[in-house]
């Protein structure tokens, strides 16, 4: 498993997108959390294609925080079944990579 992690949720309001991101970084979940939005959002949803304007959270972290960090969005997300993804962070600066780890800790 890769050292560094891309973390990605989905919420419905900024506020509550906002909150996630704070809430992760001040538990040293994550490094960072990026909130960006409003987006267009096409799904489905008990058997219906639905449209919806969500606001999305990108957070680094490292592969020992990821679940930590998983286990936390879900309790604190406003959705039932929230969207948590995680994607490997295959290459970056040395000093940017370090500062990761420096963070959640």
């Amino acid at each position: 498993m890769a050292d560094f992690m891309i973390v990605l949720t989905t919420t419905d309001t900024q506020a509550a997108a906002r909150s996630l991101s704070r809430s992760a970084v001040e538990k040293s979940l994550a490094a960072s959390g990026q909130v960006t939005g409003p987006i267009e959002t096409t799904y489905r949803h008990l058997g219906e294609v639905c449209q919806g304007v969500e606001w999305q959270v990108t957070f680094r972290t490292t592969s020992d925080r990821r679940t930590a960090l998983e286990e936390h969005l879900v309790s604190h997300h406003p959705y039932d079944s929230p969207e948590v993804i995680a994607f490997a962070i295959d290459a970056g600066r040395h000093e940017y990579l370090e500062w990761i780890t420096r963070a959640t800790r």
